[in-house]
């Protein structure tokens, strides 16, 4: 069994409070505040939510507990103190999942914010007549950077945050454009030849 499907077996309606969760504690020295910063953004990428100051929680899995054992060890180097626990809620399971369910719907909505602005800039190329092959090449740039980006979100979305499918949705519309303006390319350059 996945992590994933581990959790999503936990997932079941009114089975919130039966989910384990891993619960990070810790703290930090006020200066450099670059260290703060960075355990701030490698709690992000792996997609854990603050229930507090200081208190990040993720869904327990092999995978997350052997990052945030990293992480607490970081912080210990640092100079600050952390403790890892391992925990069900009691009351509130709900709030925790929603929180979780929030963070990845906002990560969602920053992907569709991008697969606009990446519809956009084919546009711009189309009122341009500007159809060359490195601008090809910086689209599939962009693309891939956009499918990188959905991916590592849709890994930490192991409840299946509602904006999932828009984003998907999107990111399948962004490749069909860029199948489209690459067609245009290679028929604007193929005419020199």
């Amino acid at each position: 069994m996945t992590d994933t499907e581990d959790l999503t077996d936990n997932a079941a309606p009114g089975a919130a409070t039966a989910l384990q969760w891993l619960l990070l504690v810790y703290r930090i020295p006020s200066e450099p505040t670059r260290l703060r910063a960075a355990v701030w953004r490698r709690l992000k990428s792996l997609g854990a939510v603050y229930l507090q100051n200081s208190a990040a929680a993720l869904p327990a899995s092999e995978s997350a507990e052997r990052a945030l054992r990293r992480l607490r060890r970081d912080i210990l180097e640092m100079d600050g103190s952390a403790v890892l626990l391992s925990c069900s809620a009691l009351a509130g399971g709900q709030d925790v999942v929603a929180l979780f369910q929030a963070a990845r719907d906002s990560e969602y909505e920053e992907i569709l914010d991008k697969c606009r602005d990446f519809h956009a800039g084919l546009d711009k190329e189309y009122v341009a007549n500007h159809f060359t092959y490195g601008e090809l090449e910086e689209n599939e740039v962009e693309l891939v950077k956009l499918r990188n980006w959905f991916g590592k979100v849709q890994t930490r979305d192991v409840f299946g945050a509602p904006s999932q499918a828009a984003a998907q949705e999107a990111l399948e519309a962004c490749e069909q454009a860029l199948e489209a303006y690459a067609a245009r390319v290679y028929t604007e350059e193929g005419e020199g030849d």
